[in-house]
């Protein structure tokens, strides 16, 4: 198991180098870890996995009930639904599957259900129902006034964007890819195999999968490409205490516009709830702070859609950048005369489709000459559950016999104990700051945001860390 985050790269030729360590750029890690005669490094730029959009996403696992039948987009969600369910069952991942109500607020919405539903009906979502207003205020008795009516998606459920993403880097890891994180690639050239100029010296590779997200676009002009262009999308979203989870049953979303699926109100896994994101079109590929009037649009949306929520305590609040490209469907295009994949334009759906693009994206390599060798199932992962609806360590008995470590609380917010920060200091690819420990155990998460367990966290980080 290899994982850099200083010194030099290998002088040796990878068999594939794949630039992005996102939610995508880690499912195809994990895919062609499948092939144990493959040498793969995976690259990324920050010092953790799912630093970029990966880590804001909306946490929604999708039916791909909504995308445009047909598109290469359409089938890789709806595949990846299923993927991503089983292997979320079997590695640990949270998944709660609450539905959602795509609500209708005045007429022009209302007419558009049923061809809403005719869509989802051709995207082989065969379970959807309209909803009329005594219903659908039966089912949510805190929705805002003056709805007319709703589609009811049942299968459209909530999940752990970081677990997942920790769950596929780290079964690749283990299956022998080489990590290197704080490794930014700053140009790439072709000559019968590719050379890679990165901020920790140069890395070879025989094939390229370019999994850049934001700087995808750039990736691809340095190998003479110009496809698409990334236009980076801020999307702020409002994260709601735990007191706030009793208001909302499904994930209640709009009909969507051309701009996206507009903001909605969400359950998470972790029993919070959100409120957001906004669409923002921007410039700047680094623009993650939140502004007082994107804040401020957001609270007047909530107050329309769950009028009690705006009254609610605000845990945290983030925001994310989407890898708009102005095209309706992903651009995923192999260029076989240089032995490299383009993965881009991947929106808010890829953490569902993550799966099925990695397959998608193993066989374009295979077509432009890649020889994966055999198959062999890596071993399995199980990561801790992070959900609220499951065990934590500190209430499970058993634990807390064999080590009394599980039983001792530092984040008392989320329930987190000294044993969990220990695990995760020690796992396979251990956090290399406060922020990626708080992503593998929810220490300072919670209510207080780390007013409280802050300085104790910090403390067994540095001693775990020896720094």
């Amino acid at each position: 198991m290899t994982v850099t985050a200083t010194g030099p790269l290998p002088r040796t030729p990878y068999d594939v180098a794949i630039v992005g360590a996102g939610v995508v750029g880690c499912a195809i890690a994990r895919e062609l870890a499948r092939h144990p005669r493959l040498r793969v490094a995976l690259v990324e730029a920050q010092d953790d996995v799912g630093q970029g959009t990966s880590k804001a996403n909306t946490a929604i696992l999708h039916t791909g009930f909504d995308a445009t039948p047909g598109t290469l987009e359409a089938r890789l969600v709806r595949e990846g639904h299923t993927l991503l369910g089983a292997y979320a069952a079997r590695s640990g991942i949270p998944v709660e599957r609450v539905g959602a109500l795509l609500v209708a607020w005045d007429g022009e919405q209302l007419a558009a259900l049923p061809r809403l539903a005719r869509k989802a009906e051709d995207n082989g979502c065969h379970d959807t129902a309209l909803l009329g207003p005594e219903e659908l205020y039966t089912r949510e008795p805190h929705l805002g006034p003056g709805a007319l009516g709703a589609l009811h998606v049942p299968g459209e459920s909530v999940i752990c964007p970081w677990t997942t993403t920790l769950a596929y880097a780290t079964q690749a890891v283990r299956a022998g890819t080489d990590l290197h994180l704080n490794t930014a690639v700053r140009d790439v050239a072709w000559d019968g195999g590719h050379r890679l100029t990165t901020s920790r010296g140069t890395l070879y590779a025989r094939h390229l999968v370019n999994a850049a997200g934001l700087h995808a676009d750039s990736l691809d002009r340095a190998l003479g490409h110009d496809d698409f262009t990334v236009t980076p999308r801020r999307g702020q979203l409002l994260v709601y205490d735990t007191f706030a989870r009793p208001l909302v049953r499904h994930i209640l979303l709009p009909v969507p516009t051309a701009l996206g699926k507009g903001v909605l109100v969400a359950p998470t896994v972790h029993g919070n709830v959100l409120l957001g994101p906004t669409a923002e079109d921007l410039h700047d590929k680094h623009a993650t702070e939140s502004t007082a009037e994107g804040l401020a649009a957001l609270r007047e949306k909530g107050r329309r859609i769950l009028p009690a929520l705006v009254e609610e305590e605000v845990t945290a609040v983030y925001a994310g950048l989407r890898a708009a490209t102005g095209h309706e469907d992903y651009r995923i295009t192999a260029h076989p005369g240089q032995a490299y994949v383009t993965v881009g334009g991947i929106r808010s759906t890829g953490l569902t489709a993550s799966m099925a693009i990695a397959a998608h994206v193993t066989g374009l390599l295979a077509g432009a000459g890649l020889d994966p060798g055999p198959v062999r199932e890596p071993g399995s992962v199980t990561l801790p559950d992070l959900g609220e609806t499951s065990t934590r360590p500190c209430r499970r008995a058993d634990l807390v016999a064999a080590d009394p470590e599980y039983g001792m609380l530092v984040c008392h917010c989320e329930r987190v104990s000294r044993g969990e920060i220990r695990d995760a200091l020690a796992s396979t690819i251990p956090p290399r700051g406060l922020q990626g420990l708080r992503r593998r155990t929810r220490a300072g998460a919670g209510r207080c945001q780390g007013f409280y367990c802050g300085a104790a966290v910090r403390e067994l980080f540095e001693r775990g860390t020896g720094s």
